[in-house]
Formats: C-alpha cells, structure tokens, sequence
C-alpha cells in the first residue's frame, strides 16, 4: 500500500517512495520539454520568475515551520546544510537565470541532492506537512538544475566548475565554526553521521571529509562538466556558443 499512516516512518524503496520517484523523473522529462519549448520566447521570463516566486514561497515556508518550537528543533534546521543552500540558489538562478547561481544549482542539485531524493531519511511519513516539504524542496531543486541546463541552455563550463568549488569552500569556512560554537554537525564537518552511511568507508575524522570532496569534485568533473565540453568541441565552430 502507497499511503502512510501520518506519523508513521518513511522507508525508501516502497511503493510511496517509487511513486515519488516516477514523479520526479516525469517532472525531470516535461523540465527540458517546457524549456526548450518556450526558452526564446517572450514568455519564458514571466513563467519562470513565476516558477522561482513559488518554489521561494515554500521554501521559506517550510523554513519558518521548522523553526517553530516542536516542528524540528532550531538546532537542526537552519538552512546550512548545501542541499539546503541549493534550494535558495535553485530559486535565485531561475529568477536571475545566472550561470553561476545555475552551476551550483546544477552541481549540488544534481549529486547531493538528488542523493536525498535515492536515499532519504525520513521519521515521518504521508500526510505529514514535513514529508511534503522535504519532497517538494528537494524535487524542486532537481526540476530547476534540469530546466535551466537542459532546457533553457545555460551549459557549465569548467570556469564555473571552478566558481563552484570556490563557493564551496566558502560554505565550510563558515559552517565549520559555527558547528563548532553552536554544537552541531551540519555536512557532517565535525564528526560522521551517527548512523551507517557511505561515509564510513572513506575512514576517521577529517580524512572522510577529504576523501568524500575527492570524490564529489571528481563526479563534478567527470560526469557533469567533461561530457558538455567534448560535445561543444565537436561541434562546428559557426554553432558553438560562446563561453560566459
């Protein structure tokens, strides 16, 4: 059975959680169709501000609840973890259509947060306005990296590959010591997840940290940079377009 009693505990790979993600890849597939469709015409800049206005809105709504006293916890919600930095950004980069807002959108998007939509963890199930809040935030966030790539044609290019890992590091070099003053672990910077995750095969504090970042910059490169600039090589010169 689909549906969850409410308060009852998500598990992935149910047939709720294959739903979700039927959802999500039919979302991806009309992303690309509606930007590509209307990406030059007068249309596109209304439809998609509307878009960003609407996934900003929940956004902060649920950022609002989850700061209530009950919903989660102060000490748990703040949005500093990068999949949360994605959500603003996502909602940024379609407002503005910015290449570097987009790469974020697209590099975080498309790894870390796509990750959570595969394998979420969840105490709370459908109907639970958290379930809702988690699955839109997240879905969002991947439908907008799709659009704005694929769609609209805001390419990456190893320049903001670069920007990329920049304000990467930016994040932890503000998110470490406040982890470290206010005592917790967002990103999982001061200490490893208590539970069982991947992390754990990548050794003790701080070399998971190194060997996790190796990785992801490596994914980033490899899968979500290379292909894009071998295929605007071998295009024709007259139909490539300039890099930003």
């Amino acid at each position: 059975m689909i549906p969850l009693a409410s308060g009852e505990r998500f598990e992935a790979w149910t047939g709720q959680h294959l739903l979700v993600l039927a959802f999500t890849a039919a979302g991806v597939v009309a992303a690309v169709w509606w930007g590509r469709s209307h990406r030059d015409t007068p249309r596109e800049l209304p439809a998609r501000r509307t878009a960003a206005a609407l996934s900003l809105l929940v956004i902060v709504g649920m950022q609002v609840y989850w700061l209530t006293p009950g919903a989660r916890g102060a000490s748990s919600s703040w949005p500093l973890q990068l999949s949360d930095v994605a959500d603003y950004t996502a909602a940024y980069a379609m407002w503005t259509r910015g290449p570097r807002s987009t790469a974020f959108t697209y590099y975080v998007g498309l790894s870390l947060t796509l990750m959570a939509v595969l394998t979420p963890s969840l105490a709370f199930g459908f109907p639970d306005i958290r379930w809702f809040g988690f699955w839109i935030r997240h879905i969002v966030v991947v439908w907008a990296a799709v659009y704005l790539t694929w769609g609209l044609g805001i390419r990456p290019t190893w320049r903001f590959y670069r920007t990329t890992i920049l304000a990467v590091l930016v994040w932890a070099a503000i998110v470490y010591p406040f982890n470290r003053v206010a005592g917790t672990n967002y990103g999982f910077l001061v200490r490893p997840p208590p539970a069982s995750t991947p992390l754990d095969l990548f050794g003790p504090w701080p070399w998971y940290l190194l060997v996790a970042a190796a990785v992801l910059l490596t994914l980033w490169a490899a899968v979500y940079t290379l292909p894009w600039r071998l295929a605007v090589r071998r295009q024709p010169p007259e139909r490539r377009t300039p890099r930003p």
